[in-house]
């Protein structure tokens, strides 16, 4: 991009951006003539991706700020309204608002709000920091036609966010989220309100403990062994930590009515958006948990929990026989709710014949194993929550199946059907049920956990990630997709590569044989598969939130007799090794490209 096209960009930008913050930041940067920056914040504008609209906050069209916002919910206001035309005639659309933590969450949310007042449509806003799942539960709740929550979920502290959801309460796919972005670059004008005004004429509705109540108890009702809670809970000791978000009131308040002596990690307590104990907020990292699980070990907890900054992620750990704890990856964790809801529907003669399961095409197969056992049907999806919820939503519309766990690799899990998102909240909840059964049981949740792989196999799973920013960034992850993609692998970590599917072609096939190909019954997304010989997978996709491309490893060993300790050792073992192979030949592929 040329200097004039960058400078005209960000004279446009001045002239439209009524916050006087981020209109000063880009005024400074024409001042200085720091082309290098203005490029990065003009060459293009931010879309709409697997959770929406994200990106660092500041001035720009590559940024998040005042103007994004506005020009994004007029742009959802116009498709509502086009979308639902009777009642927009009659004046009686709705839409949900929330916002978690994050710096100007506040303040983008409440713009959000007005605009939708300003058009007409009633907005339901809460008056403090809410989590994402509630916003989903609060749409169906209020039979609203569309919502929105301001969060950027686990990023770091400089990122922030805009989900958009549908009348279903889930977040909004094809044709919606495109039919948006169209809406979004054709609008001229954002009409708003004082809030004053909007509150005065019904259109801005303050909403907070009326849906806090009814989440709770929807949470609660989830659970299915009230006898059990109350024999064990005032023996489960539980270390939780919100990482400076939303998820304090709502874990603490859930858990407690279950019994259970939950300890919050203090200094993480308080919703802060500099998340100022951690560099990511995000319960998949390591160091995130690391206040938790030395607040575990000192207490001696039976279980450490944690939830990112919209609380629909949660990530736990456990302690081993010497007492020292293990954090669970999302598989592992993902495995073990699953297992134990089928297990326990099955007991209580509640499994539906006709019982189904979804998960993303980058989580562990682990899953399929387990629902084969129990007669669940097991459906792939694209990776993000909205197209596990809109596998439900489809189903639910054409009377199919019965619904019953669904669950991403990231920690995503959902064990309801009144919130269509992953929800960390009921997650924690039923996590502790879980782990007072297999207490009841004689058992620790790694112990079962290791019985587990000792009957369906063991599975190590990996993620690797590689940050390319700017848009020189761009063209560089394209350029490994596109390698990836004409070229193709014959071997990763020493295993052959005996099946690729390109989900963005929508075809496998036999890179032995590529003229005979499968089609994919998925929709189109950059994201490609290779099946090696022996039962790994390793898939690649350029993140559609954050600057970088991310690579999955999903293995799977068979482990030498139900029995065998130390043949489940050996097995894991032989797991690492592969995929730190597997590992070294990925990033080999990506210093390559950095080159």
């Amino acid at each position: 991009m040329d200097k004039a096209e960058i400078l005209k960009r960000a004279k446009d930008y001045i002239a439209a951006e009524k916050d006087e913050r981020f209109r000063k930041e880009v005024e400074e940067l024409v001042a200085k003539e720091d082309y290098t920056e203005l490029e990065d914040r003009f060459y293009r504008t931010l879309e709409f991706g697997t959770g929406g609209l994200r990106g660092v906050m500041g001035g720009g069209t590559n940024r998040m700020n005042t103007l994004e916002i506005n020009l994004a919910t007029q742009g959802l206001v116009n498709y509502v309204v086009k979308a639902f035309p009777e009642k927009a005639k009659a004046g009686t659309l709705s839409a949900v608002v929330a916002y978690d933590s994050r710096n100007n969450s506040d303040v983008f949310a409440e713009a959000t709000a007005l605009i939708f007042a300003a058009n007409g449509i009633k907005a339901y806003l809460f008056t403090g920091l809410r989590p994402t799942p509630e916003l989903s539960f609060a749409i169906r709740y209020f039979k609203a036609d569309t919502g929105v929550v301001v969060t950027a979920s686990h990023n770091p502290k400089m990122y922030n966010g805009y989900k958009a959801y549908w009348n279903d309460g889930a977040q909004v796919i094809e044709p919606h989220d495109v039919g948006i972005v169209e809406e979004v670059n054709k609008v001229t004008e954002v009409k708003t309100i004082s809030k004053e005004e909007a509150i005065k004429s019904g259109k801005l509705v303050l909403i907070d403990s009326e849906v806090d109540e009814k989440y709770w108890e929807m949470c609660k009702a989830q659970l299915f062994r009230p006898a059990l809670i109350k024999e064990y809970a005032k023996n489960v000791n539980v270390v939780y930590t919100p990482l400076h978000g939303t998820g304090a009131m709502h874990v603490e308040k859930v858990l407690g009515d279950l019994g259970l002596a939950v300890t919050t990690v203090p200094e993480q307590r308080n919703p802060d958006g500099n998340f100022p104990t951690v560099e990511k907020p995000n319960p998949e990292e390591k160091p995130a948990l690391k206040m938790a699980v030395e607040l575990g070990t000192k207490t001696k907890a039976d279980c450490v929990m944690a939830t990112d900054p919209d609380s629909d992620r949660f990530g736990t750990a456990f302690p081993d026989k010497d007492g020292k704890f293990v954090l669970l990856s999302g598989n592992q964790m993902g495995a073990l709710l699953m297992d134990y809801v089928f297990l326990t529907r099955k007991e209580q003669n509640n499994l539906p014949k006709d019982a189904y399961c979804v998960r993303s095409i980058v989580t562990s197969p682990f899953g399929d194993d387990i629902c084969k056992k129990y007669g669940v049907e097991m459906i792939e999806c694209l990776t993000g929550f909205k197209w596990i919820a809109a596998v439900e939503a489809e189903r639910e519309a054409k009377g199919i199946g019965h619904y019953v766990f669904g669950l991403e690799e990231s920690y995503g899990y959902k064990v309801e059907t009144e919130v269509m998102d992953k929800d960390g909240v009921s997650a924690a909840a039923m996590c502790a049920e879980m782990t007072m059964y297999w207490r009841s049981q004689g058992k620790s949740i790694l112990e079962h956990l290791d019985d587990m792989y000792k009957e369906f196999g063991y599975f190590e799973d990996r993620a690797i990630s590689k940050n390319f920013p700017g848009s020189a960034g761009v063209e560089t992850m394209a350029g490994i997709m596109t390698k990836l993609r004409t070229e193709g692998l014959k071997t990763l970590g020493g295993k052959k590569v005996v099946k690729i599917r390109d989900i963005k072609e929508s075809v496998s096939f036999d890179p032995a044989n590529p003229s005979v190909k499968e089609k994919v019954d998925l929709p189109k997304s950059n994201v490609l598969q290779f099946f090696l010989e022996g039962g790994t997978i390793v898939s690649a996709r350029p993140s559609g939130t954050e600057p970088k491309i991310k690579f999955y490893i999903n293995t799977k060993t068979e482990v030498g007799g139900a029995k065998c300790d130390k043949c489940l050792a050996a097995t894991k073992k032989e797991a690492a090794d592969l995929c730190d192979a597997i590992t070294n030949d990925i990033n080999k592929i990506l210093d390559d490209a950095s080159k």
